[in-house]
């Protein structure tokens, strides 16, 4: 059968905090798991969402797995009650992610979104369409990776958005605060990464995306 992505959201009431981690997750690993614990812990979230993406502009689709496997396997990886996995921009039709948040933001009224990243993207995230919209959209999580920390916080974006940055020690308020509004976690530098597992593929975590049925 053939896998047909779902518009519909992940289940939610008003007041929910969730982090939004979106992605292509080709392939997912421990170290998004570790990333989604460390947000849900140090932000106090309810829950994180990943946003398996149907593909990204900024990367070379012909190394992209199949949606569906991608899907599959973030479901394995994840094994987390409070993360939840969605295909919803493959559904909706949404290539960017200022328009999967405006999205998300109409059809879930009430809940308090945080997006997250890795401190690798953030210093791309001037390349991004509309970042300084998305930005004025939700408050925004930077989640430390290794060989990326001072090049993150000296990029465009980051000296852009330096007077709205918060200090980690106030996570707690980072889902509930106007954007634009971002902050750097600091925890565990897991030194995996989906790049690295692409280009090794006789490693557990790649085989378990590429050749999963």
């Amino acid at each position: 059968m053939s896998f047909v992505p779902s518009a519909k959201t992940p289940p939610f009431v008003p007041g929910l905090r969730v982090g939004l981690f979106g992605g292509s997750f080709n392939p997912p690993h421990d170290g998004h798991r570790e990333a989604s614990l460390l947000a849900l812990r140090r932000l106090q979230l309810h829950r994180v969402w990943w946003l398996v993406s149907p593909g990204n502009p900024l990367k070379d689709a012909r190394e992209l797995a199949p949606l569906a496997r991608r899907v599959e396997a973030a479901r394995r990886i994840s094994q987390h009650p409070r993360i939840k996995i969605t295909a919803i921009e493959a559904a909706i039709g949404s290539t960017y992610t200022f328009d999967t948040i405006s999205y998300l933001k109409r059809r879930c009224p009430g809940v308090h979104f945080v997006w997250l990243m890795g401190a690798d993207n953030f210093r791309l995230f001037d390349c991004w369409q509309r970042w300084r919209d998305i930005a004025r959209l939700v408050p925004i999580a930077i989640i430390d990776r290794s060989g990326s920390t001072l090049t993150a916080l000296h990029g465009r974006a980051a000296e852009a958005l330096a007077p709205y940055r918060l200090d980690e020690t106030d996570g707690a308020r980072l889902a509930m605060a106007a954007p634009p509004a971002f902050m750097l976690l600091h925890g565990h530098r897991s030194p995996m990464s989906s790049t690295a597992l692409r280009g090794n593929p006789q490693s557990a975590s790649a085989q378990e995306i590429m050749y999963a049925k």
